[in-house]
């Protein structure tokens, strides 16, 4: 079986695998290795260890060699010039009039490299800006864009709980994360109080979802009809983490807060059945028509003006004198 070692390169970074060799290595080690972007100094996240052959996608970069203070040395003197770098390509930037923001810099090990990343809305030509690059710094250029969340683990900050930005401290990839998930915890869907430093849903979202799920799935539903000790009622909320449910008794409509395992379904013929309530007051009745006798078709009429007089049959079959005001 294969030997891989895992090695990381920032501090929250994503830990790559490489092929240890002879080498003994513990966690921790600082290395040189060879990558795709050329060499580059990092740690031992994951000591050497024996894994599937059918688990590796691709071969194996070797561990040249353990990183000495030499080594070390060399990479901090390049990291204090990206600061440096950064400004004079934000100059460059503005001479080309190119629509893009400017967000870091990084040299590799040797500084053979040099890569700055950079946000835009759309594609950005910039070919002539590298080219004038390459120029002013001596040495090959890359620029990469990125997305408003790589942005924020660039820089750093504090979130809404107060501490440091989970992207910068311990998130090496970035989960997916929906507005379900937060439907599903009632929180407030307020963009304001459920987005990060990077405009986009808070990753914490997604910590507590699958728990929340799970619970939520033994719970009765807003809005089911359930029966507990006090009588039966309608659920108008949950409290999933203390696994209670708010209920609105019938007919009282007091509110009860119970726990979840003494609190019943009611079945569809229960249901059906209709909690006894007040019974509901007979209709009045029609006054009587007055007789025919009391009716006078030579009636004067008020104010309005003349009163007009009309006959119709009823259902018994007698004659009434109706009035109507003319206006």
């Amino acid at each position: 079986m294969p030997t891989i070692a895992g090695i990381r390169f920032k501090r929250a970074g994503r830990i790559y695998y490489f092929d240890p060799g002879d080498l003994e290595l513990k966690s921790d080690d600082f290395v040189v290795v060879e990558t795709s972007r050329g060499t580059e100094v990092g740690w031992v996240a994951i000591a050497p260890k024996q894994v599937l052959a059918s688990e590796l996608n691709e071969p194996l970069k070797p561990v040249l060699r353990r990183a000495e203070a030499a080594d070390l040395l060399l990479q901090q003197h390049y990291r204090a010039k990206e600061a440096e770098a950064v400004e004079k390509c934000r100059e460059e930037v503005a001479r080309h009039g190119l629509p893009m923001k400017l967000v870091g810099a990084e040299y590799n090990f040797d500084g053979s490299r040099l890569t700055f990343f950079f946000t835009a809305e759309g594609r950005v030509d910039f070919r002539e800006l590298v080219k004038d690059l390459a120029v002013v710094f001596k040495t090959r250029i890359e620029l990469r864009q990125i997305g408003a969340r790589d942005e924020a683990k660039l820089h750093g900050g504090l979130g809404p709980c107060g501490r440091p930005l989970c992207c910068i401290t311990f998130l090496g990839d970035f989960a997916s994360v929906s507005i379900r998930m937060a439907k599903d915890q009632d929180l407030p869907l307020n963009p304001v109080k459920i987005s990060g430093l990077c405009g986009r849903l808070l990753c914490c979202l997604g910590y507590e979802n699958e728990l929340y799920c799970a619970l939520r799935a033994h719970l009765p539903k807003v809005g089911d009809k359930v029966a507990l000790s006090q009588g039966k009622g309608v659920v108008i909320s949950l409290n999933v983490p203390k696994e209670t449910v708010t209920v609105e008794l019938e007919p009282s409509k007091v509110h009860v807060e119970a726990p979840a395992a003494a609190v019943r379904r009611l079945s569809k013929s229960e249901q059906a059945e209709a909690p006894p309530g007040p019974e509901a007051p007979a209709p009045p009745e029609a006054p009587p028509r007055p007789p025919r006798h009391q009716l006078r078709p030579d009636a004067k009429s008020g104010p309005g003006g003349a009163a007009e007089v009309e006959t119709g049959a009823t259902e018994a079959g007698q004659r009434v004198v109706r009035r109507r005001r003319r206006r």
